[in-house]
């Protein structure tokens, strides 16, 4: 049985000057370590046998909050070379050199977290304790003017998958042999390497006689020994296509038995590794097969070989049939991808089950460009869909109810809703297990397909050990974007609980206000806040001495306000119904295709506002916020209706001359109307009122004469969340 060793470091201030680009290495937490516990003299013997311990433990899961370059601050000290002005203390104002900080900005509340595995042997419970001591004498961490704390706990495996699915930073794991991020690790012989250093750098200054004068000799202390291990290695991932044996056509399998597919390409490979490989065969049993050789339990999931067939999908008339597959060797895997490559190439199988038997050869392929549909190589996205069902443990299965008695036993409605929380907790699990960082937000789950040409759960149960009392389709909203491929279940080394992503809608970024939030609410107020966190967090991305285009900014280089005609600009806006705040890139509000340069401008704003957590807005108060899915097939905002009334006020772009205030204000609404390429609709004003310097400012019901496409966001203030529109019944606007 294995635990958790997890130690916690936090800094004094959320500014860290540490070397390298990536996150902090564990090797600055094992120097950490010896500092702190060498403070009070040489090291005591349990010392030294629980720093060694964790030598030998395998390299730990790393999380670390986001890092931002701050800014470069200039220092003028004194050199290490005394000896330039004749030894004369007085004169060190003559050498001094410049030496640069330049710190790295993070949210001082999120630690850093390093979380090692062992087994829980005799004695290893113990030195983990004395380790945990040894973190609480931390009191630095990286350079010396990074003031930390830390501590230590011993945890079981589930508790600290829980604590890294809630982090609010980033996670790296260890991929051994991989090609990911190099960072020091300690091995054995670190804390020796240690201890010399720490002797040599007493003995570097050495005076030797020349003649009648002596000389200062320096000599470079010894480097400490550490390995250097790759975090966050990508998958090897080889794709073969279903194919004729006396042609280039390519072979439909149904999507129904996607099982029978896995297991016959699956075994067919073992058999050849089998034979060419005979030494390995306990690795094959395991991390292809997933048991052990005796058959007596499956092997590590994190390093299991997974076949994932690829059902077409992207376009709504494709018919979901298999013809590709692909498969994964995670890193780290005893197996080496060349050799799983081989052993499927070429694998020539029958499928008997259909009225007429058919052989196919199972091909590699060059074009994976398949992979996209499935979310690989694409941008992390938060809502996913199942095609091939999830299967769940018993506990979380359907009562089974006999089809002669069907009548007789209804389900109720308490019943129904019943069995869709187990399997939605019964989810919650398949992600832990799954190694998914994120935390899901919403789970919805039904039997039927989400999409056309879908199928059922119980198209996938015959033939398989997964009764169809397990099998459910889900849909998983995340609080934060997660990267394919995703499968999930106990058969996602089977082709069951295979997801694809769903297309989110962009040029729309949402986030939900969670707290903070003073009544009255402000809409102008808190847009204009989060326009001024918009533009800062870009400017930090693209530079400081970088100058904004007016996309992020609204106004041109020389100052004056941008015309959205000629230089398309972001509108901020704040749903008072849903409670959140509003991004929205031009070619929405204008309903048009965006152009190359906004595309470009909209993946840097993404990337900018990535881990966008918290607003001060002013009188509005310190906002938390927290990142949500948009969706414009299910948001009202997006829907498609003839009758519209304002949730925000609505600013006249001009006033008509020679009309009463309720005439100017409708006039104006039907040519702003007009103006952005809707018909022109019947307005009926509410609440209008003048203020100076700005004009008249209202609500309003629209009615079209036929269906118009949301989002509406109009009037002078439309850049600021002002005249946003939802979709109302025609009663509510007579």
């Amino acid at each position: 049985m294995s635990r958790i060793l997890l130690i916690s470091v936090r800094l004094h201030d959320g500014r860290y000057h540490g070397a390298g680009e990536g996150p902090p290495a564990p090797a600055r937490l094992f120097q950490a370590l010896v500092a702190g516990a060498g403070l009070g003299g040489p090291l005591q013997a349990d010392v030294c046998s629980a720093l060694q311990w964790l030598e030998e433990l395998d390299p730990p899961i790393i999380g670390t909050p986001r890092l931002i370059d701050g800014q470069s601050l200039k220092n003028f000290v004194p050199n290490n070379d005394l000896d330039a002005v004749g030894g004369d203390q007085r004169r060190t104002g003559k050498i001094r050199t410049q030496k640069a900080f330049k710190p790295r900005l993070f949210d001082a509340e999120v630690p850093w977290l390093f979380a090692w595995r062992f087994t829980s042997r005799e004695g290893d419970e113990r030195q983990a304790q004395r380790v945990c001591s040894l973190a609480e004498q931390v009191y630095q961490f990286g350079c010396g003017i990074d003031l930390a704390w830390a501590w230590g706990e011993v945890l079981e495996d589930h508790e600290v998958d829980e604590r890294l699915a809630a982090y609010a930073g980033l996670v790296y794991r260890p991929s051994a042999g991989g090609e990911g991020i190099e960072l020091t690790c300690p091995q054995v012989g670190s804390l020796r390497s240690l201890s010399e250093r720490h002797q040599a750098f007493g003995r570097r200054f050495q005076a030797v006689r020349q003649g009648r004068s002596v000389k200062q000799l320096f000599s470079q202390p010894t480097k400490p020994r550490f390995a250097q291990i790759a975090y966050d290695s990508p998958t090897i991932r080889h794709v073969y296509e279903l194919r004729e044996p006396t042609s280039e056509s390519l072979v439909a399998w149904p999507l129904s038995r996607v099982v029978r597919l896995v297991e016959a390409v699956r075994d067919a490979a073992v058999a050849r590794l089998r034979n060419a490989l005979p030494a390995q065969r306990a690795d094959i049993e395991r991390f292809l097969v997933g048991r052990k050789a005796d058959g007596s339990d499956e092997g590590p999931t994190e390093l299991r070989v997974r076949i994932l067939p690829l059902p077409s999908i992207g376009v709504h008339h494709a018919d979901r049939e298999i013809r590709r597959v692909a498969v994964e060797v995670a890193p780290g895997c005893p197996l080496r991808a060349e050799d799983v490559r081989w052993a499927l190439s070429g694998v020539e199988l029958v499928d008997g089950e259909g009225e007429h038997s058919t052989n196919f050869v199972v091909t590699p392929a060059t074009d994976q460009s398949m992979l996209r549909r499935f979310g690989v190589g694409e941008p992390a996205t938060v809502t996913w869909r199942t095609v091939t069902p999830i299967a769940l443990p018993e506990p979380a299965i359907r009562r089974r109810i006999d089809p002669a008695r069907q009548a007789l036993e209804p389900k109720g409605g308490a019943e129904r809703a019943g069995e869709q929380c187990a399997a939605a907790e019964a989810i919650v699990q398949a992600l832990r297990h799954a190694r998914v960082p994120a935390q899901a937000q919403s789970i919805r789950v039904q039997r039927e397909p989400f999409e056309a040409k879908g199928l059922r759960v119980e198209s996938f149960a015959p033939g398989t050990r997964f009764a169809k009392e397990r099998l459910w389709h889900a849909e998983i909203t995340f609080r934060t974007p997660v990267a394919g491929p995703l499968v999930l279940g106990c058969g996602r080394f089977l082709g069951l609980g295979l997801m694809r992503p769903v297309p989110k809608c962009v040029g729309v970024l949402a986030f939900a206000i969670v707290d903070g939030l003073t009544t009255p609410q402000d809409p102008t107020g808190l847009t204009r806040s989060l326009r001024r966190a918009v533009m800062a967090r870009v400017q930090a991305a693209v530079g400081l001495g970088a100058r904004l285009p007016a996309y992020f900014t609204g106004h041109e280089h020389d100052g004056s306000v941008a015309h959205s005609e000629q230089s398309p600009h972001l509108a901020c806006a704040f749903d008072p119904l849903a409670g959140r705040l509003l991004v929205i890139a031009p070619h929405l509000l204008d309903h048009r295709p965006p152009m190359h340069s906004e595309a470009d401008h909209w993946r840097t704003l993404e990337e900018s506002l990535a881990d966008l957590s918290t607003l001060r807005a002013g009188q509005n108060g310190i906002l938390t916020l927290r990142r949500v899915a948009f969706s414009s097939d299910a948001d009202p905002l997006f829907a498609t209706a003839r009758n519209w009334r304002s949730v925000t006020p609505y600013q006249v772009t001009r006033h008509a001359k020679g009309v009463g205030a309720t005439t100017a204000f409708a006039t104006d609404m039907a040519i702003e109307c007009q103006r952005r390429g809707l018909p022109v609709p019947q307005v009926k004003p509410i609440e209008i009122h003048g203020e100076r310097g700005l004009g008249l400012i209202g609500h309003a019901a629209l009615s079209f004469t036929v269906a118009v496409n949301g989002p509406l966001l109009i009037g002078k203030n439309r850049h600021f969340g002002g005249g946003l529109f939802v979709p109302t019944a025609a009663s509510e606007n007579e």
